[in-house]
């Protein structure tokens, strides 16, 4: 009863967090159906909480941190790490893997005469599945934590709470490289387990609006993006908001270009 009791403060408590996750849930199985969702949800989040397991005793792979178990009693925890935690990082995976997927996959040929506004994706399982679209994936992955972390590390001074410090602060506003580097292994290990097991189920039948569901993973990437641009200007640290910003304006750039067509020699198949 104690599980079940905490299991529902942490959804009252962390109420965004829980909204990201059914966005999650919702557009996942829209694209790739729930056989391939819960998969890709479970690997993904084991893989976080054995990283940060680890990592809380270790160093190894984000560097040392610690929770400081303030929200003790009024969220879940298992082994010391907030329950929350280890679930954000699927969402956010999953919203990564979404823009890689605009920004690699094969773009198919139009049957009809008339332009489409968005160039048509082609879903292609090895395309889909392949090094570059993981390798992109952890980086992208690893790049939108670049604007969460740092004010995580302030959420005494908003509604997160300081839940968390890391003994040797770094240089990119408090947070030490390691961690970022942490996030890159556990994108890359989550997907590496993924991608030969996707293979296996049986093919997808894609829908004749694959771009539009996949643009709805962007949309879930973007949306906690700005949620977290927002709770940065909003506690008063423009000049980290606006770092955050303009580090992603380039992706965005390349995600229009690429699917509007205004690249030149963008790849057909």
């Amino acid at each position: 009863m104690e599980f079940v009791e905490l299991f529902f403060k942490t959804i009252l408590f962390r109420p965004y967090v829980f909204v990201f996750l059914a966005a999650f849930l919702f557009v996942a199985i829209q694209l790739i159906g729930w056989p391939r969702t819960w998969r890709f949800w479970m690997i993904s989040w084991a893989t976080a909480f054995v990283c940060e397991f680890s990592s809380t005793r270790t160093g190894i792979p984000f560097g040392w941190y610690h929770y400081n178990g303030s929200t003790v009693g009024q969220e879940l925890y298992f082994f010391d790490v907030p329950f929350m935690d280890s679930i954000s990082f699927s969402f956010l995976l999953y919203a990564a893997y979404c823009v890689a997927l605009c920004l690699l996959l094969p773009i198919a040929q139009s049957s009809s005469a008339a332009q489409p506004l968005l160039k048509p994706l082609r879903f292609d399982r090895l395309a889909r599945t392949g090094w570059p679209v993981l390798l992109c994936t952890a980086f992208l992955f690893a790049f939108i934590d670049m604007v969460i972390d740092p004010v995580a590390l302030r959420g005494d001074r908003w509604f997160l709470g300081k839940i968390y410090y890391y003994p040797d602060p770094g240089f990119h506003f408090g947070v030490p490289f390691a961690n970022y580097v942490g996030w890159a292994v556990v994108g890359f290990l989550s997907l590496a387990i993924y991608f030969p097991l996707e293979r296996r189920l049986p093919d997808l039948l894609p829908p004749p609006s694959i771009t539009l569901l996949i643009l709805l993973g962007v949309g879930l990437y973007y949306g906690v993006l700005v949620f977290n641009l927002s709770m940065t200007f909003w506690i008063g640290e423009s000049f980290m908001g606006m770092s955050g910003l303009l580090m992603h304006l380039p992706v965005i750039a390349l995600l229009i270009a690429r699917l509007t067509g205004m690249r030149r020699g963008a790849p057909s198949g």
